[in-house]
């Protein structure tokens, strides 16, 4: 029998939570940024408790890193049992069976036919950082191109792709040298003035064509193009069908490599293992984390046999392939095989869309709706007109309804961020919607949002 939650004892925060909150403040960075003041205490399923005992449902996954949910049995079993055996030897030092077992897993579940080798780190970050030294050192070109709107994360390398908000790139210049920013294929905005998803998609690939291999850089001194198939950070844009066939085709061109940071979208997410599988192509690299690591620290760039023909030496790390994460990821890797879940993640998913462009026939404050399995973005507006994002409205529903028991936190300029784990059960989903949908109701009448 399913719990029935949201479950709220106390307003959050709590009194509990409250001196955590000040103990937080005293000593951790102000540099981390928190959605609201949510202190966890414990986890199962889909369902968070916090420290006094209100219960959420989790439509984060934990910033979508919990794709089989909180303390899976068999991942918990998986990982006891790697640490009755040992919790860390080196892996770019020495040899153990984890790491070799989840490499194997993971080049058979990767796109392409061309044998893959894979490096492993400890997160996304690292992953990018990896892909980038590999794609400059196989092609021995310099430039690298990324898109408006990304997040590949914080460190010099992966934040001199990064363009998502400023504030992720104010005071830390110079970055990385030889980084260029073209437009993201955006059907709902885009800089070029046109909804029609195809016209979207052409003029993107031709910016590419026209305006930085014509008149900046020439596209032999490319060594690559890095991208997300689903922007995450960005508010879960869904590109044009179009766009990144169209985008394989002018790489092979003139020779430069595709890296797919499938770091958010991958692992199942979208109801395929890795999201760039929906448009059809097969990238050069792939990177990944969150899920991939099933709530352990772990990051993976995964390429051909071809390319990842660096040198013993050339790139490493002490922690990266860590046993017990490689232990918790084929576990992960596994329930997600033996209980269906791209194809649960496909078809929830198809239905949470349904649901949710129903209630945007009812709320004018929602703009638009899209995503693909279960990572979906509600881009919410003040006018569907002119398009003028709801920021303060969307930061306020999500605000609402996590104190009325729903874990959801917005991405982007204006949009909630649906991403709960792929096994969530439907119950919680629809009471979670029911909430969310009321938030909505109750933020366009105090704000005077209608049609």
């Amino acid at each position: 029998m399913v719990e029935e939650v949201p479950k709220i004892v106390v307003e959050p925060p709590g009194p509990k939570a409250k001196k955590l909150l000040e103990r937080d403040s005293a000593v951790i960075s102000p540099s981390y940024v928190r959605f609201y003041p949510l202190v966890v205490d414990r986890a199962r399923g889909s369902v968070i408790v916090d420290v006094d005992g209100n219960k959420y449902v989790d439509l984060n996954s934990g910033l979508a890193v919990m794709n089989v949910g909180h303390n899976h049995p068999k991942v918990m079993e998986a990982v006891k049992k790697q640490l009755e055996r040992f919790v860390h030897y080196s892996n770019t030092d020495f040899y153990y069976d984890t790491s070799v077992m989840l490499a194997e897993k993971l080049v058979q579940i990767v796109p392409g036919e061309k044998r893959k080798k894979v490096y492993f780190g400890n997160s996304g970050t690292e992953a990018v950082e990896a892909s980038l030294k590999l794609a400059r050192w196989y092609t021995k070109r310099q430039y690298i191109i990324a898109f408006i709107g990304g997040f590949h994360g914080r460190t010099f390398g992966s934040l001199s792709l990064t363009s998502s908000k400023p504030v992720q790139r104010a005071g830390f210049s110079p970055l990385l040298p030889c980084v260029i920013h073209v437009p993201y294929p955006n059907p709902y905005r885009n800089p070029f003035g046109t909804k029609d998803p195809e016209e979207v998609s052409q003029r993107c690939l031709a910016y590419i064509e026209d305006y930085v291999f014509n008149k900046f850089v020439p596209p032999e001194e490319v060594a690559a193009i890095v991208f997300e198939p689903i922007q995450g950070e960005g508010g879960y844009v869904v590109p044009p069908d179009s766009f990144f066939p169209g985008l394989r085709k002018l790489a092979d061109q003139h020779g430069i490599l595709l890296i797919s940071d499938e770091v958010q979208a991958g692992m199942g997410r979208t109801g395929k293992w890795w999201a760039i599988e929906h448009f059809g192509i097969v990238p050069d690299i792939i990177t990944s984390a969150k899920a991939l690591g099933g709530g352990f620290p772990l990051g993976a760039m995964i390429s051909t046999e071809e390319i990842m023909s660096w040198p013993g030496g050339s790139h490493a790390s002490t922690f990266g392939g860590n046993p017990v994460s490689c232990a918790a990821s084929l576990a992960t890797i596994s329930v997600i095989e033996e209980e269906g879940l791209l194809e649960r993640a496909s078809k929830l998913g198809n239905e949470i869309m349904k649901r949710l462009k129903e209630m945007m026939e009812r709320h004018p404050l929602i703009g638009d709706v899209r995503g693909k399995g279960l990572m979906i973005g509600v881009e919410l507006v003040k006018n569907r007109r002119t398009g003028e994002p709801a920021k303060k409205e969307a930061s306020e529903v999500m605000l609402r309804s996590w104190k009325s028991g729903v874990a959801m936190i917005t991405a982007g300029v204006s949009s909630l961020r649906i991403a709960p784990p792929l096994n969530i059960p439907e119950e919680y989903v629809w009471k979670a919607l029911d909430i969310i949908e009321e938030k909505i109701g109750q933020v366009e009448r105090e704000k005077g949002i209608s049609n």
